[in-house]
Parts: C-alpha cells; structure tokens; sequence
C-alpha cells in the first residue's frame, strides 16, 4: 500500500514547512543543522505506507539532498551489529561541499508542561507524557552520537572505506510545539518560537470549543498544514471519539475549527 500522491505530496510540505527546533548550538553541545531547505523540489519516491512516521521523516531528508549538488550521502540508516546484536544506528554520513557530517535525523511534536523538571527543556514533552526533549537530548548526547566513535562502527565504515577523522557531528532537528492555550502568547527563550504550530488544552476545557467543527488526522498527517477540505465532525461526535483515544490514554493531534472559518491545531490532553 501506498500514500496517495496528493496525500503524500502535503505530508512532505508539512514536513518541509517545519522549523528548527533551535538554530546553531544548544547548551554548546548539540549542532542543529546548517543549512535548510525551503519546500522547492517535489517529492521524487512512492514511501510504503508501514513506515513509521520517524521514517518516513527520513525518506523526506533524503530527498532534499539528493536535489542539492553539493551533498553526497554516503551511508544511510546504517545498523551497527555486533556478533549478530544491533548496537545502534547510524542515520546518516554525507559530504556537504566535500566535508564529512555524521546527521542525526530527528521529528517530534512536544507540548509545554511547566510542572514537568525545572528547565525549559525538561518542560517540552511528548502529548503522552512518554518522552520528553530532554530524554532525546541526553539520547542524542550519550548514545546516539557517540556511536560514530565506537570501534565496531569504525570497522563497519572502514569496509565502507569511510574515514571517522574530521567528521563534524550534527542533527537535523525539527519539532511543532504546542504550549497550553494560556501560554500561547508566551516566548521561550531556548526553543525556536516560530516552530510554535497550535496549542493544547485539558478535557474540562473543551467545551469553550462546542460551536466548532473537528477533525482528527492519521498520524502520519500531523505533519500537514490544517485545511477545511476534510469531513468534519460536530462537538458531540467529536467528544464521543476523543474518549476512546483517552481509554487507551491517547492525546490525538485534532484541528479545530471555529464558526468565522479559523482552522487551528490543537491536543486535548487526557492526563
């Protein structure tokens, strides 16, 4: 099975649309990207549908650079194995303008909890409270970039004749943030404020919305702008469906939209 192209097509712009979480360095450790692509090149492949939407994300990367001249991948998705056990992998090794870059690709949808941690970043976490932008950046930190300087990696990539020597090390970081829809005007002083993409709201607090319209997307269709042209469903339905997400304590992306046609992303958090 595969994506329609058209369905495809707005997943792959959503995605493009997205920023950086943040831009340069963070705490002096973790390199976003140096360069970024602006939506210009169509989306060449046909993606099956199984691939989670982590992966998808990277097909996505992929295809931007195959359309850039200056880069040239060297190894993607790269599984670091050692006597038959997976220790990892790499997600990407390129040259850009001849010089090497280890890439750590990385998509997330975080929402602002200030009772979570003491530090911004410990307060952006996943709609189900299962991960956070602090776990991923300690991940990133001590697992997944070390990784490059394992001696089995080394090995893996000298087979690949791929040298480990002056490679810079760097992620392709994006997320949407919501914060609560009390904070939704507040800045935010570590993360890229333009990466703000709704807002969310708790259950006792939905029904300010009971004149508007919803609609809940598949997950892979998160990535896409919010448009009217879907079947939208009234307060009543809408509420009836939210439930069965929350008995499997599930916070759905949903679009909200209002009487005078104003179509917003929003989660109705169930904790």
């Amino acid at each position: 099975m595969y994506f329609n192209k058209k369905e495809l097509q707005q997943q792959y712009q959503g995605f493009c649309d997205t920023n950086l979480l943040w831009t340069g360095s963070l705490n002096k450790v973790l390199q976003n990207i140096g360069f970024q692509y602006n939506y210009i090149y169509l989306l060449k492949v046909l993606i099956n549908t199984k691939l989670r939407l982590g992966k998808l994300v990277e097909q996505f990367v992929f295809n931007q650079f195959s359309n850039d001249p200056s880069i040239e991948i060297l190894t993607e998705n790269l599984q670091i194995q050692n006597d038959k056990i997976t220790i990892g992998e790499l997600d990407c090794i390129l040259l850009k303008d001849q010089k090497p870059i280890h890439l750590e690709i990385v998509y997330k949808f975080y929402l602002y909890d200030k009772s979570v941690g003491t530090t911004e970043i410990e307060h952006w976490i996943g709609p189900n409270r299962r991960d956070s932008f602090d776990q991923k950046y300690k991940k990133l930190v001590t697992k997944q970039l070390p990784l490059l300087n394992h001696s089995r990696t080394k090995e893996i990539l000298q087979d690949l004749k791929i040298s480990t020597e002056n490679i810079s090390q760097q992620v392709y970081f994006k997320a949407q943030l919501f914060p609560h829809i009390s904070d939704i005007e507040k800045q935010f002083p570590v993360v890229n404020n333009d990466c703000i993409s709704g807002f969310y709201i708790y259950e006792d607090e939905l029904e300010q919305f009971k004149d508007c319209k919803f609609y809940i997307p598949t997950k892979h269709n998160w990535l896409i702008h919010a448009h009217p042209n879907v079947d939208w469903m009234n307060f009543k339905s809408y509420t009836l469906e939210l439930k069965e997400y929350f008995e499997q304590k599930n916070a759905p992306l949903c679009w909200v939209k209002k009487p005078n046609g104003v179509i917003s992303k929003l989660f109705v958090v169930w904790w």
